[in-house]
């Protein structure tokens, strides 16, 4: 910490011939090595997860609510092809996914083999590659807890102070994301409430959710949890739920890659490699 704060110093000292500051911010450590470690396992461990469970989906690709699913039970979700066009159907509403979703070109699966693991329909292979990323997935966010409570990164990086959570100040984030001004200057060092609170959606929510439900749904694991079943409503409704898990992960990492193409894709790249991030510069200095 003492070289990025000489760092600092050095490049914020630097100015132009006409003695304004120079648009070019100063150089911050702003990520430390395990939290980049984790940010990579995790990143592998989550899209290995939502390729191959996409494999698990296409062997019955069907969403229920309750303890028991069969074809002749109602959906409330379910996708595939009807002849030469596929479909999506949630509820009542059906939508047409010809050329995307249950027929293409290539496939006549409810999900393409270009997202799924393996590229090719393997039930077996599917579940193999699912339950062993999974357990590296317990173990790498385990790991990262101990991390954040004994390195207090949990205290002092994640958990928001609360006028950073006041309806008036997550409004006025929410308006700045939207027209994609984002933090400049020291404020851009540490997450905004909006990454905080995503950020602790995902990692204290849909991660752990994810995992207890697929615990749930696995046959020798509720011999010795059988508490989930009644939980969670029955094998079916955890895998309804296990499925939302998914889709909200898929979303959060849309809008993830999004802010960061619209933050500036080097910087923040060399900031989650390398863990130093460069400042940009206060808005009112920028011309």
């Amino acid at each position: 910490m003492e070289w990025s704060a000489v760092v600092t110093a050095n490049s914020a000292s630097v100015t132009s011939q006409n003695g304004e500051d120079s648009p070019c911010g100063p150089l911050v450590y702003r990520i430390s090595l395990p939290v980049r470690i984790w940010h990579g396992i995790n990143a592998l461990c989550i899209f290995v997860l939502l390729m191959s469970g996409a494999t698990i989906f296409n062997a019955h690709p069907r969403l229920y609510w309750g303890k028991a699913g069969a074809n002749f039970d109602h959906a409330w979700l379910a996708a595939g092809r009807n002849g030469e066009a596929g479909f999506l159907r949630v509820g009542q509403i059906e939508f047409n996914t010809t050329g995307f979703l249950g027929h293409t070109p290539y496939s006549t699966k409810a999900i393409p083999p270009l997202l799924t693991i393996p590229n090719y329909y393997s039930l077996a292979e599917g579940r193999q590659w699912h339950f062993f990323f999974a357990w590296l997935l317990v173990v790498s966010i385990t790991a990262f807890l101990i991390y954040s409570l004994c390195s207090k990164h949990l205290r002092n990086d994640l958990l928001p102070r609360w006028k950073e959570i006041s309806p008036s100040r997550l409004w006025k984030e929410i308006v700045a994301h939207v027209r994609l001004r984002f933090a400049s200057g020291h404020a851009a060092k540490g997450y905004n409430p909006l990454q905080k609170l995503a950020y602790l959606g995902v990692i204290f929510g849909l991660i752990p959710l994810a995992i207890l439900t697929g615990i749930t749904m696995s046959p020798n694991l509720n011999a010795a949890f059988p508490w989930l079943l009644d939980l969670f409503g029955g094998r079916q409704s955890a895998r309804s739920i296990h499925f939302i898990c998914s889709a909200a992960l898929c979303l959060f990492i849309f809008i993830h890659l999004l802010m960061i193409l619209a933050a500036g894709p080097l910087n923040e790249m060399r900031a989650i490699i390398t863990g130093w991030f460069r400042l940009p510069q206060a808005q009112e200095n920028r011309p």
